[in-house]
């Protein structure tokens, strides 16, 4: 069985005040509903129950929850990085680098979760990645993304040469690209509320 991944945006002064040993319990319980209407392929669920309406849920469309998307979505910047110009190399090492690509440093472990948000990973319900940036990291990854927006087209072609892998996830620089969008996006909905955002291996 894979790894999955469940992303969140979520009320940060509403975690906050969860005990620090509850916070990994409650948030792995208040992700999904047992129902129907929190099933959607891809985009936003914004739960109805006034119990949930302090967090959101984010779809990456056709990965079916599975975490292997952005790994191969990390592997491909790896392989493509070295030609990108340095404004968006840096700005998309810093925006990747926040979420879930362990950075550019061989046998590198980047830690994906703010200090202070969980005391410890003991209360995972499965082992996998786990992301936790606050507000103020929101905001930085924010700007990164927006910088490096502005010239990501220029890698179009760089990437078929270097990164492209047909049959594969991630096959080409559209996949890439609409994955990276859907992190803009779960960035951009967090900085707008004032939110921060949080992955679970679920």
């Amino acid at each position: 069985m894979g790894m999955d991944i469940t992303v969140l945006v979520v009320d940060w002064a509403h975690l906050m005040e969860i005990a620090p040993d509850d916070r990994l319990k409650v948030l792995q319980e208040s992700a999904y509903a047992d129902d129907e209407s929190d099933e959607v392929d891809a985009g936003w669920v914004w739960p109805a129950e006034p119990d949930r309406s302090w967090l959101g849920r984010y779809e990456f469309g056709g990965t079916l929850g599975s975490y292997k998307p952005h790994f191969w979505a990390g592997q491909a910047w790896e392989d493509v990085r070295g030609a990108a110009g340095t404004t968006l190399r840096t700005a998309l090492d810093d925006f990747l680098n926040g979420l879930f690509w362990p950075g550019p440093e061989v046998d590198s472990d980047a830690e994906h979760v703010d200090a202070g948000v969980f005391p410890s990973e003991d209360g995972l319900w499965r082992s996998g990645p786990l992301i936790a940036r606050g507000p103020r990291t929101v905001v930085r990854l924010n700007r990164c993304w927006q910088e490096a927006a502005l010239t990501l087209p220029q890698l179009r072609e760089p990437y078929a040469r270097h990164a492209a892998r047909p049959g594969r996830w991630i096959a080409d620089f559209e996949e890439f690209t609409e994955l990276l969008s859907g992190w803009a996006e779960v960035v951009g909905e967090a900085q707008r509320r004032r939110w921060g955002l949080i992955g679970l291996p679920i």
